[in-house]
């Protein structure tokens, strides 16, 4: 028998993963003492297998995490899995400049070390799955993300940068049709401002899908809205695997004209239309 062990970042998922018949949910406890620090615990766990599903979104995450993977060891735990749908610090793949830490690299050797192996959903960079010593897999969402969408007219899907048009097309396969463009996105890091370069797809009456992997602050993606809107698309959405959403992402996509945001539970949002429960559920049974 296995048991699911949630986050606190991930309880509405861990529940869709155990009515996937995945395992039986135990419920943890999430404390924190007088001085700030945190205490995750494991009360009811009693079994030799254990899944801890944690998104890390936040610093405290990271922790928690750390700390229900000891608490499983401690309570008799032989297995470790360790799911996690979001991996925060994983945008910070290199040193961008001299004396920088590759922040997920720590990260991931702190996971290794109270876990057997890794699931990742969607990572922002494939390639971060190196950092970690234990064995690590990526498991590809996007083509949940067409799940809502229905009734499009002649729809185009658009990834905002060259490198999200693999999510842009696996979405649109999974819609069944429509065409797919991406634009060039110049990105300025010690400013942090991003250019948008339109493409020449006719957009002008279609309805347009924005995919993206992550949507943080909004910016890109409402840039991208802009742009859309001011060549007369018509419905324009902005689909996502991970709705971080920080600060006011959601208003920055209702002023640039959005008619729906849509992301997965990989982090639980209002706008968390889709789960990740069935792909996740189906690599962990292969």
């Amino acid at each position: 028998m296995t048991t699911i062990v949630p986050a606190s970042t991930s309880q509405a998922l861990a529940a869709s993963l155990a009515d996937e018949g995945v395992g039986s949910l135990t419920v943890p406890s999430y404390d924190r003492f007088a001085d700030g620090e945190t205490l995750a615990a494991v009360p009811e766990f009693d079994d030799d297998e254990a899944i801890i599903v944690a998104s890390t979104a936040t610093n405290d995450a990271h922790i928690e995490l750390l700390q229900l993977q000891d608490a499983v060891r401690e309570a008799g735990a032989e297995d470790v899995t360790t799911v996690i749908p979001y991996l925060g610090y994983a945008r910070q793949d290199k040193a961008f400049t001299h004396g920088q830490p590759i922040s997920v690299r720590a990260m991931a050797k702190a996971i290794s070390t109270g876990t057997d192996r890794v699931f990742m959903v969607e990572p922002h960079e494939p390639a971060v799955a190196e950092f970690f010593t234990v064995p690590t897999e990526s498991i590809d969402a996007a083509s949940l993300l067409a799940e809502p969408l229905s009734d499009l007219q002649n729809p185009l899907f658009v990834a905002p940068d060259e490198g999200a048009i693999e999510l842009a097309t696996t979405t649109r396969d999974a819609y069944g049709s429509g065409d797919v463009d991406y634009f060039e996105k110049d990105r300025d890091y010690e400013t942090g401002e991003v250019e948008l370069t339109p493409s020449d797809a006719p957009v002008e009456g279609r309805d347009v899908v924005v995919v993206d992997d992550i949507i943080a602050t909004g910016g890109t993606m409402s840039g991208a809205i802009e742009v859309l809107n001011s060549r007369d698309a018509g419905r324009v959405y902005a689909v996502c695997v991970h709705p971080v959403l920080a600060a006011a992402a959601l208003t920055k996509l209702a002023a640039a004209g959005v008619e729906r945001v849509i992301g997965t539970d990989s982090l639980e949002r209002a706008v968390s239309d889709v789960s990740v429960a069935p792909a996740i559920a189906a690599r962990l049974d292969e």
